[in-house]
């Protein structure tokens, strides 16, 4: 999109980041490799935690994944202490929706493929926009009340949830 500058990112010393499915960088990840600059992806969001960048089979108009820079297992992984990622990663695709010139907020779509349905094992998030423009085959694979798809309002009630029956 014309006007829209991505932030430049931060250097990364891979030396010092886990190569392990639980944290850091993962080199056999893609989503790791597109956030370290080794794939020639553009960036449209860069800071120390989240990455952002236009998914390759877009499934509407604007079709974003928001992903942390460090390596992170599936949304089914996670635990109430990834709370305050999973709102920023929201916050983040808000963010680049606007810049974007995405104003009706309404007619969106944010969400993670639940597993074994992901493509890719590094936590991303789906921002999808406008949902009300999305093909029949993308709103079979970002369908609502699906076993392969969860909302990030669904993941963010599961995440506060646990824990909580003891």
């Amino acid at each position: 999109m014309a006007g829209v500058q991505a932030a430049q990112p931060p250097e990364v010393d891979v030396s010092k980041t886990s190569s392990g499915p639980a944290g850091g960088y993962n080199k056999k990840c893609i989503f790791c490799k597109i956030v370290n600059h080794e794939m020639g992806t553009e960036l449209l969001h860069s800071d120390e935690e989240l990455a952002c960048f236009r998914d390759i089979k877009p499934g509407a108009p604007h079709h974003y994944l928001v992903v942390p820079t460090q390596h992170v297992g599936n949304c089914k992984s996670l635990s109430k202490e990834h709370l305050p990622l999973v709102k920023r990663m929201v916050e983040v695709g808000k963010e680049i929706l606007q810049k974007n010139n995405v104003t009706d907020l309404t007619d969106v779509r944010f969400g993670f493929h639940w597993p074994p349905f992901c493509s890719v094992t590094h936590l991303h998030l789906h921002v999808l926009a406008p949902a009300s423009q999305m093909g029949f085959v993308s709103r079979l694979f970002y369908r609502l009340d699906s076993y392969w798809f969860i909302t990030a309002d669904q993941l963010i009630e599961l995440l506060n949830s646990k824990g909580d029956t003891n």
